[in-house]
Parts: C-alpha cells; sequence; structure tokens
C-alpha cells in the first residue's frame, strides 16, 4: 500500500476551493463576502453554516463543525485524512504521486475504505455481466430495454446483473485480493449459520445507491423470476457506509439540477428515478421505497426548499404516506403535491409521454398539501360528522408543524376558506397543537441534556495528537482539569494570534553583540513563554501549538521562496500589459514616464499585500489541513469568524484591522495570560493560608501572597484599570 507525497498533498491544499468543494453538497448563498447555507452537519431551518472563499474555510456557528475544504470533506464523508485528500485529487483532476507505506501507515488504513473499495469492485463487476457477459444481456439487459430504459441511462446510473450462481461474485472478488469480512461487512455476501457464505443478490438486475459524493454505499437487487416466495427486491444491509435513512436514490445524479430548478421532485422508487431522468426530469429522487426520513428531509433542505411529491392513483398508498407530507413541512419546507392519472405511477407516465408533456402536466397539476390532503381525507365524509372532524383535525395538525408563522397564517386563511371554518377556530387549534409540541420538545431536550454526562472539556483534554510529544498525563487529574478550565480562554487567546498571524514579523530580536534581526509572532511569543517558565495547561492547546511551531521551522523558506516567484513573475506580467495599454493610450512621452510610475508602484503594493497575506495565513492554512483531528478542529474554532464588517463601512470609514494593531494587542494577551496565572497562584495561596496551622509557614505564605498581589498591581496598570478577560 502506498501513501501520497508531500507535493502532491500541497498541490491538492492548494487547489481545493471551499466554495467549489461545499457548493457539492450544500445550496450556497451568497452574503457580503462570504456564502451561507444550512449546515449540512446538524438539522437546521436558519442557515447558520458560513463559508469564507477568502480564508478557504467554512463553519457553523451553531455546532461548531467545519474546517478547511479536507476537513469538511472528512467530516462530511466521514473519511480518514488521506481518503479526503484522495476525493479532492479526483475532484480536481490531480494526478497523485505516492511512495510506499510503512508498517505503522498501513495499519491506519480504514475498515470503512476497505468497505467502499468492495462496493467499488461489484460496482464494476455488475456491470461487466450486463454488458459483456451472455446471461447478462439476454437477461438484464433485456429487461432494462423491455422496460424502456436506454443505454444512456443504464450508464448515468451505473446499472448491472448479478449472474444467477451461488458465488459468483464471491470468488470473482477473492481471487482478486478483497477479503471476505468487508465482502460480508457490505451485505454483498452472506454467511449463515453454517459458515457458508454466498451472493445476497445472484440472478438479480442492480440498482448501485451512490452517497452524495459518488460513492457507492449499497445496491438494491430486483428479481427476474417470476416465483412468489422470492422477494422482489433484495437491499443491501445498514453498515458502517451505508444508513438507509440518510441515502436519497438518485440524489448524486440530481444535485446539480436540484439547485439549478431550485426544486427536487420526489418519488418512490428506482424505475420512477431512472424513466423521469431519461424523460428529461433530471430534479428527481426517491426514497427508496421506504418511509420519508428526517435524516433524507434534511439532504434535500440542503439542495432546495421546494418539493413536489408525486403520488400514483392508490388511495390506500397515499393514506399511508401522508406522513411524509408533515415532515417535510417541518423541515420548513414548501410542499407541492402532484396525484397521477389512475393507473399510472412515475415510470409508466414518464414512459408514456414526451419530455415536453410531462413537464406541462407538472406545472398544471401539482398543487398545494391542503387541497391535496382534503380531497384524500374528506372522501366519503361528507355525511359523516366524526369521520370529517378527525380529517379536518388532521390538517390542522400539519398546518401546526410549520416553523414559520406567517406561513401558518396564510395556511390557516386557506383552510379556513376551503373548508369553510371560522379561521379563529382553526387559529386556536393550531396554537394549542403547536404548544403541546414545544412541551413534548423541550421534555426530550431535558432527558437528551440528563443524559449527556460526559464534560466536553475533559474529553478535549485527554486527546492524543499523534506527531507530538507532549505528555498527556500532565493534563489527567481533575486539579490539572480545573486549572485548564480557568486558564482556556487566555491560552486560546494567545494562540489565536499564533494561528492567525504566527509567520508575521513582529519585532526586532537582539543578540549578545548587539546584531538585530526581525522576530515574528510565534517566536515571540514562544520566546515569552520560555523566559517566564509558561506552559500550555490545555492539552488540545499545547499540541496545536507544538504543530504550529514544527510548521514553522519545517519548510517556511522553501515555501516562502517558491511563493515570491510566483509573485515576482505575476508582478511582471501585470507590469508588461499595463505598459502596452499606457503606450496605447498615453498624450506624451511625459504623460507615459507619470503612468508607468504609477503603475509600477501599483504593482509593488499588489506584491506586498499578497505576500503579507500569504505570510499571515501559512500557520492558519497548514493546520487546518492538519492529519490530527484535534488541531485541526481546535484550529478551525480559533480562526473562524462569525462577524465581518459591512462594505459600507470599509467604503467610507478607513477601519484599523487586528492585524494593524498587534503590536498592542499580542503584548496584552500574553500578558493577560501571565496575569491570570498570579490570580490563580494567589487563589491557591489564599487557600493554603485558611487551612495551614503552622505560624511560620502561614508567615511565608502571607508574604508570598503580598508579593503576588504586588505583582499584579503592576500588572493591572499595564492592562488597564479594567482586565477584560478574552473571549470564550
Amino acid at each position: 500500500m502506498k501513501k501520497i507525497d508531500r507535493e502532491t498533498v500541497q498541490k491538492i491544499l492548494d487547489t481545493a476551493n471551499i466554495v467549489d468543494v461545499v457548493s457539492d453538497f450544500v445550496h450556497l448563498k451568497r452574503r457580503g463576502a462570504n456564502y451561507i447555507g444550512l449546515c449540512p452537519f446538524h438539522n437546521e431551518r436558519t442557515p447558520s453554516f458560513s463559508v469564507s472563499k477568502a480564508k478557504n474555510i467554512c463553519k457553523c456557528f451553531s455546532c461548531g463543525k467545519g474546517g478547511s475544504p479536507v476537513n469538511f470533506i472528512m467530516e462530511h464523508e466521514q473519511l480518514s485524512f488521506n481518503e479526503a485528500l484522495r476525493f479532492l485529487a479526483k475532484k480536481y483532476n490531480i494526478e497523485i504521486k505516492e511512495h510506499e507505506m510503512s508498517d505503522k501507515e498501513r495499519e491506519e488504513a480504514t475498515e470503512r475504505e476497505s468497505m467502499l473499495a468492495a462496493n467499488e469492485f461489484a460496482l464494476n463487476h455488475f456491470e461487466h455481466n450486463l454488458n459483456e457477459t451472455p446471461d447478462g444481456q439476454a437477461i438484464g439487459l433485456s429487461y432494462f430495454r423491455e422496460r424502456g430504459i436506454n443505454d444512456v441511462s443504464i450508464k448515468r446510473f451505473r446499472l448491472g446483473y448479478s449472474i444467477d450462481s451461488r458465488d459468483d461474485l464471491l470468488k470473482t472478488a477473492t481471487n482478486k485480493g478483497y477479503k471476505e469480512k468487508y465482502l460480508v461487512d457490505t451485505g454483498l455476501c452472506i454467511k449463515n449459520d453454517a459458515g457458508k457464505v454466498y451472493d445476497r443478490f445472484k440472478g438479480r438486475v442492480m440498482y448501485p445507491v451512490f452517497s452524495i459524493s459518488g460513492k457507492v454505499v449499497a445496491f438494491g437487487g430486483r428479481t427476474l423470476r417470476k416465483d412468489k416466495d422470492v422477494a422482489k427486491y433484495v437491499n443491501s444491509p445498514e453498515s458502517l457506509i451505508y444508513r438507509k435513512s440518510y441515502e436519497l436514490y438518485g440524489l448524486y445524479q440530481a444535485k446539480q439540477a436540484i439547485v439549478k430548478k431550485d426544486k427536487c421532485i420526489l418519488v418512490e422508487g428506482y424505475m420512477d428515478v431512472i424513466s423521469m431522468y431519461q424523460s428529461g426530469i433530471e430534479n428527481v429522487v426517491a426514497s427508496s421505497g421506504t418511509s420519508l426520513t428526517e435524516g433524507q428531509i434534511r439532504m434535500i433542505h440542503r439542495f432546495t426548499e421546494n418539493v413536489t411529491v408525486i403520488y400514483d392513483s392508490d388511495p390506500a398508498g397515499i393514506k399511508a404516506s401522508l406522513r411524509g407530507i408533515d415532515m417535510l413541512l417541518a423541515e420548513g419546507l414548501n410542499i407541492k403535491v402532484l396525484l397521477l392519472p389512475d393507473g399510472d405511477d412515475p415510470d409508466s407516465f414518464a414512459q408514456s409521454h414526451t419530455s415536453s408533456e410531462l413537464e406541462e402536466y407538472l406545472a398544471t397539476h401539482e398543487t398545494d398539501f391542503i387541497s391535496f390532503k382534503t380531497s384524500i381525507l374528506m372522501q366519503g365524509a361528507e355525511n359523516d360528522p366524526v369521520q370529517r372532524s378527525r380529517a379536518i383535525a388532521d390538517i390542522v395538525r400539519s398546518i401546526s408543524v410549520i416553523p414559520n408563522e406567517l406561513t401558518r397564517t396564510i395556511y390557516i386563511k386557506e383552510c379556513s376558506r376551503s373548508l369553510e371554518i371560522d379561521e379563529k377556530v382553526l387559529t386556536r387549534q393550531v396554537a394549542k397543537y403547536v404548544a403541546e409540541r414545544r412541551e413534548k420538545d423541550a421534555t426530550t431536550q431535558q432527558r437528551q441534556q440528563a443524559a449527556e454526562t460526559i464534560e466536553p472539556l475533559l474529553q478535549e483534554s485527554t486527546e492524543v495528537h499523534s506527531t507530538q510529544v507532549v505528555d498527556k498525563s500532565n493534563y489527567l487529574s481533575t486539579s490539572s482539569v480545573d486549572k485548564a478550565r480557568y486558564f482556556a480562554p487566555y491560552e486560546r487567546e494567545t494562540l489565536r494570534y499564533v494561528l492567525k498571524y504566527g509567520m508575521l514579523d513582529f519585532c526586532s530580536a537582539v543578540d549578545d553583540e548587539g546584531n538585530t534581526a526581525p522576530m515574528k509572532v510565534i517566536d515571540y511569543i514562544a520566546s515569552e513563554l520560555i523566559n517566564d517558565g509558561m506552559k500550555f495547561t490545555n492539552y488540545d492547546c499545547a499540541i496545536t501549538f507544538d504543530a504550529a511551531v514544527g510548521v514553522s521551522q519545517a519548510s517556511w523558506a522553501e515555501d516562502l521562496e517558491k511563493y515570491k516567484a510566483q509573485l515576482l513573475i505575476k508582478r511582471e506580467k501585470n507590469i508588461a500589459e499595463g505598459e502596452e495599454l499606457i503606450r496605447q493610450t498615453a498624450l506624451d512621452l511625459a504623460d507615459i514616464k507619470v503612468k508607468e510610475t504609477q503603475l509600477i508602484e501599483k504593482c509593488d503594493n499588489a506584491y506586498n499585500s499578497e505576500l503579507t497575506h500569504y505570510t499571515a495565513l501559512y500557520i492558519e492554512r497548514a493546520l487546518l489541513s492538519d492529519p490530527d483531528d484535534v488541531v485541526r478542529r481546535l484550529a478551525t474554532d480559533l480562526v473562524s469568524e462569525k462577524h465581518v464588517l459591512s462594505k459600507v463601512h470599509t467604503k467610507y470609514a478607513q477601519i484599523a484591522t487586528e492585524q494593524d494593531q498587534l503590536d498592542e494587542l499580542i503584548p496584552k494577551a500574553v500578558f493577560g495570560w501571565k496575569n491570570a496565572i498570579i490570580e490563580w497562584s494567589i487563589k491557591e495561596l489564599i487557600a493554603k493560608i485558611s487551612t495551614t496551622t503552622d505560624a511560620e509557614q502561614q508567615r511565608e505564605l502571607i508574604i508570598r501572597l503580598q508579593e503576588k498581589k504586588n505583582l499584579k498591581k503592576d500588572f493591572d496598570k499595564y492592562l488597564g484599570e479594567r482586565v477584560v478577560a478574552p473571549r470564550k
């Protein structure tokens, strides 16, 4: 097994654009300099997921997840660091150069990667069977063509065929080196109680299920036999790589069309999706024959707020599926419903109509959920007051789940008009249902909070950085955790300056012979810690600081020279293009001279500005894509900025930035930490004095206490009369 080399890793990190990467999974909208969207990591109705193109990071300010493009892919797709790099390399067509892995690196290859590899092999195997084998062509391919599926759609959805043999896939895969364990774990094969292993999908046409990023995570297999004792469909079981309630069939193929049309069409089965896609309706997905889940709805909500649910004409099936409408409404989605003519389902309707006829039918027959639900539930209830009352209560309960109050009010008015019921009565009933649900949600939340007994700070303090030599045992005692909690805001603030500005020149260092040399922010802070014997008490901060020092000492000089060379080429090109434009537009030689001087000054300023920006972000960018989870998470947390100045402020006023004030802010941060250490010492001395009975020892402690208080007075004078703790 091989590992990606450093040069390729750096190329991937430099190429990956956070807006581009996140847009594959989240529908983003521009807001000022940043982009926002619904967080893909937790359930939310109001966007709190911010993407910064300038910093090349994303961050959810509700759940806290995010980071660099690599970290986003790791979190979203549950991939390892190297798997995420390969994912991005494939996206940007970057050739991966590798070297042989050591024994230790080889051991770290994940079970998830092996299962995905087994599924990928099976996908290619089933496709080969369908297109290249006599049985596949005669049985599988003939079936798809009989169903009206063309070769383009077969290729688009990667359809296949599993040979009607007990162990065709098993033998082929194991002969190629795939372990039996992963064939069983993915559900491609089954091991019975006797220990015999056999293919799960033998004799079936195959529908692969792709994750939103395009990885095959499961399969659905349809039998072509008429035996009643044989299940029509068999699906992959849930596994490490497949959670049924979070996958929608066809979403990988449909996501771009959904964003483009700002609408998702929801159907039930594999063939419904394929036939509609083939007929020109590309923004269509299926719940794969299962009841709609919250996880699937959240997947849809990432790309659009508008959903059209298509039902066939089976009344029993429709009533059983109405709960899905309430779940869509509760998520804050705008719901339309479409009922197909008697005898039709989306597959047959798409097959029997042209693309334009299908588009026209969708546009003219979709209706709002109240009209649809009323027509369904009121059937046969016209002369039955009890049944009518129950139907109305059901409709009103659906309205009550809508999170937006204004939307609820509009639906109440519509319901009042169509059902001929007093609007005030409906409003009171909706309010009652809303209150009941809030009370239920509050109770559930209280139970969840009561169950969360693990202290987050302690959990963070016990994680290990794989490449640093920090002694974890120093951070685990109860007293150490209390101390770490006390110092956390001060240590985090100091570390934040290291991450955001670490490689910028900060001051001059003078050696014993009086020679001066520029001292960078990270070197200044490191020297302050060494001179005063200070150490990070928070384990996460300690290993992140060590990682930052490692980055500053590794390849900074080499990377800086490479970047300078790129900037110089860019500068020369801009000057050459500018001079050519000046020669074409200048009035005389004097005008040329003035404009050329201005041009060179402009290009020099651009060169210096870009170089300063690169220098400031050097450590930050490296740690945002660090292989260690703890370092990456903390770096993301510290450098993310929830608020930015609007264009009004930056356009009409010269605002001093944090970077402009570093000569004041960084020393204050370090001294604020020192001041906190003194305060902690004072608290410890007071505690010792109160518990000490020995008079001599007590006198010594009092003297030390007074010394600490005097020292604190000096710090207070420097920091100001009001000492404000850094942000937490």
